[in-house]
């Protein structure tokens, strides 16, 4: 069975999805009008065996590729405007393939309002891999560097669900151990991030510092404490789980360690006022404190918890 050439890929595929400033993807770079805000632009790789697993969905890696970046726009406070891809395609590839990832990335290009302008496409003898550049306007850009004494920490949802999804992926005995619902839902959230795109505006107008979550809760706090020049205090009991998170940690109580250092929750880490402004929509685990340490993790009892790790590492 004979596939796309280079052309047809550029041509069949992927200019149906594009946007206007990709002008039909027939020329070698994009056109954007100029932007009255300030223009943010980030980028992601996700690579086989490494970020998903190589018979996922390919309708769902494709979200996910794009998602991933989406979730670090939102953290800086910004609306997507379109995003470029670069797709190195393995040798056994196969037009079904392609075209279910062309047709998941349309409809998350639609959904979010990011259309395709621009990339290339390329082959490798090794795993699949994707890099997406996104990029984003926003009225005010949220840093890493923002957060001071005295502020607050946040967080924006559920924290490790996607972590422990992947650990019933590499655990089947553990996964069948779960209820459907359970199984099911960490899953999916490891398969499928939820960008927090609909907190953009909160965050230029409120957060101090903030990240998104991507290698991890505690790793990435201590990120952001470096770049602050600060420390925290954080209240592990106040750390929001997920009904099907609390039911894996019943089966195996280590598997908490895993929510809170493993990686792809895509939720966003804020800090704030000492008091969350009106209609915060977040939940309050700890407080930015002074000096230089690593962060503290403190449980029910206030007495310091220590991790393995603080984060999933490429290297």
């Amino acid at each position: 069975m004979s596939r796309y050439s280079e052309d047809e890929i550029i041509a069949r595929v992927f200019a149906p999805i594009a946007g206007a400033a990709a002008l039909g993807l027939k020329d070698d770079a994009a056109l954007l009008a100029p932007e009255s805000a300030p223009l943010v632009v980030t980028t992601d790789m996700v690579v086989a065996g490494v970020h998903f697993f190589a018979d996922d969905d390919p309708s769902l890696v494709a979200k996910k590729a794009l998602r991933v970046n989406l979730s670090d726009l939102a953290a800086k406070g910004a609306e997507p405007i379109g995003f470029l891809l670069a797709l190195a395609l393995p040798d056994d590839w196969t037009n079904d393939w392609l075209d279910a990832f062309a047709a998941g990335l349309a409809e998350d290009a639609r959904a979010y309002g990011a259309p395709l302008i621009g990339g290339d496409t390329g082959a490798t003898p090794g795993p699949l891999t994707i890099s997406i550049t996104a990029l984003g306007r926003a009225r005010r850009f949220v840093p890493r560097t923002g957060a001071k004494p005295g502020d607050a920490i946040f967080v924006s949802g559920p924290i490790g669900d996607a972590a422990l999804g992947l650990a019933l992926r590499r655990d089947p005995a553990l996964a069948r151990r779960l209820s459907d619902e359970a199984r099911d839902y960490l899953t999916g959230r490891y398969l499928l991030p939820q960008p927090r795109v609909d907190l953009s505006a909160w965050l230029g107008a409120n957060a101090s510092a903030a990240m998104d979550i991507s290698d991890g809760l505690a790793g990435d706090l201590a990120k952001l404490c470096r770049a602050s020049g600060v420390s925290a205090a954080i209240d592990l009991a106040s750390v929001p789980l997920s009904a099907a998170a609390r039911e894996a940690m019943a089966i195996d109580p280590a598997l908490f360690e895993t929510a809170i250092t493993g990686g792809d929750d895509y939720e966003i880490l804020i800090t704030t006022g000492s008091e969350a402004p009106p209609a915060a929509p977040a939940c309050r685990i700890g407080e930015i404190v002074a000096g230089s340490a690593p962060p503290v993790f403190l449980d029910g009892h206030k007495k310091p918890v220590f991790f393995k790790k603080l984060s999933f590492q490429h290297f």
